[in-house]
C-alpha cells in the first residue's frame, strides 16, 4: 500500500448500492467511451470499530458447516471486509469494470482469533495490476486489526480478473500459464449444491452479485446459469479441514472453473506436514460427473 492518506468511511458500504452504482458506471462508460485510466487508485479505504452480528455469524456457520463458536471463521472475516474492498473497485478512477470480474484466488493469513464481541478496524486497497492470458488481473488487499490494540489479526489478498480487458502499458511477460492436467483422486466428501446455493450465501455475506442469484440474472451477464460464490466454496472446504488448522494459519485457494448450480461437487482433503514439520492440509474439488477441477488450495499452521 502507498503512503497516501486513507479514506475513512463512517460505516461499511452497502454492497447492493455498490452493484447498482457499478451497473450505472458501466452504462455511462459505454455511452461516453471506454475508460482510459491505466493506474489503480492510490491509498486505502478504512472503516473503524466494525462489529459482527451474532445472528449473521450463526447463519454463516450453519451454512458452510463451521462449528458453532464465538470465534469468527476466516471466511466470515472475508465477508466483513468484502464491502470495503468492493468500494475500492467502485471508485470512478478504478481502471477496470467491476461487473463481470472473475475471482481467481485468495491468500489469507490469520495470526490470531477474532471474537464476535470484539470491534475491529478494517482497511482495503488495490495493488499489483498485471497481465493475464485472458485479460488484466489485480489484487485487492484487506486487513483486519484489533480496534483497541491495532494488532493485525487477519490479512486477505483476493485476486480478480477483468476478462477480455487489456490495458495499455501492462507488462505481458507476467501472464500465468494455462492450468495443467488434473487426475481425480478418491473423494473424501461429496457436496450436493442446490440451485438456491448462491442466494443462501448472499443472504449471510451480503454479496448479491447477479451472477450468483438466478438463471436470468446470470444470463444477463453472459453466463448460462448462476454460479456458486467462490468464497462459499473455499469457506466450506476450510470448514471441512476443521480444527486441524489451529488458531493461526495460512489459507490459500485457487479457482479454475466455476460451479454452475445446481451441482454435485467432489472434494478430497489430505492432511500431513509441511517442510517445517507443521500441520498442513491440501484440498481439491471437482465436478463429480465430468471430473473438471473447480478449485484447490491448502491450509497450513503458522
Amino acid at each position: 500500500m502507498t503512503g497516501s492518506q486513507p479514506l475513512i468511511l463512517g460505516e461499511m458500504p452497502s454492497l447492493s448500492k455498490l452493484y447498482v452504482n457499478a451497473a450505472a458506471t458501466a452504462a455511462r462508460r459505454r455511452v461516453m467511451g471506454t475508460h482510459t485510466g491505466t493506474a489503480l487508485p492510490d491509498g486505502s479505504h478504512e472503516v473503524r470499530g466494525v462489529r459482527a452480528g451474532v445472528e449473521n455469524l450463526t447463519a454463516y456457520q450453519h451454512l458452510v458447516g463451521e462449528t458453532a463458536s464465538d470465534t469468527l471463521p476466516a471466511g466470515f472475516i472475508h465477508t466483513l471486509a468484502f464491502p470495503l474492498a468492493m468500494s475500492v473497485m467502485n471508485r470512478d478512477d478504478f481502471p477496470l469494470p467491476l461487473l463481470g470480474m472473475i475471482h481467481l484466488g485468495n491468500h489469507v493469513v490469520q495470526t490470531a482469533p477474532v471474537l464476535f464481541t470484539e470491534a475491529v478496524d478494517v482497511s482495503a486497497w488495490a495493488e499489483n495490476l498485471r497481465c493475464h492470458r485472458a485479460g488484466t488481473q489485480l489484487d485487492l488487499v484487506a486487513e483486519v486489526r484489533g480496534a483497541g490494540d491495532n494488532a493485525l489479526r487477519w490479512r486477505g489478498v483476493s485476486t480478480y480478473l477483468a476478462k477480455g480487458v487489456f490495458l495499455p502499458g501492462i507488462d505481458k511477460s507476467s501472464a500465468p500459464s494455462a492450468p495443467v492436467h488434473f487426475s481425480t483422486p478418491d473423494p473424501t466428501a461429496i457436496w450436493q449444491l442446490g440451485v438456491d446455493t448462491g442466494r443462501a450465501y448472499a443472504a449471510v455475506s451480503g454479496d448479491f452479485n447477479p451472477i450468483h442469484l438466478s438463471v436470468l440474472s446470470a444470463k444477463a451477464l453472459g453466463l448460462r446459469r448462476s454460479i456458486a460464490h467462490g468464497m462459499y466454496l473455499a469457506s466450506r472446504a476450510l470448514a471441512d479441514v476443521g480444527a486441524a488448522k489451529g488458531e493461526a494459519f495460512r489459507w490459500d485457494v485457487a479457482f479454475e472453473a466455476p460451479v454452475f448450480l445446481p451441482a454435485r461437487v467432489a472434494l478430497d482433503i489430505s492432511t500431513g506436514q509441511d517442510h517445517r514439520g507443521w500441520r498442513r492440509s491440501d484440498y481439491v474439488a471437482w465436478n463429480a460427473r465430468s471430473g473438471r477441477k473447480h478449485f484447490s488450495g491448502s491450509v497450513a499452521a503458522l
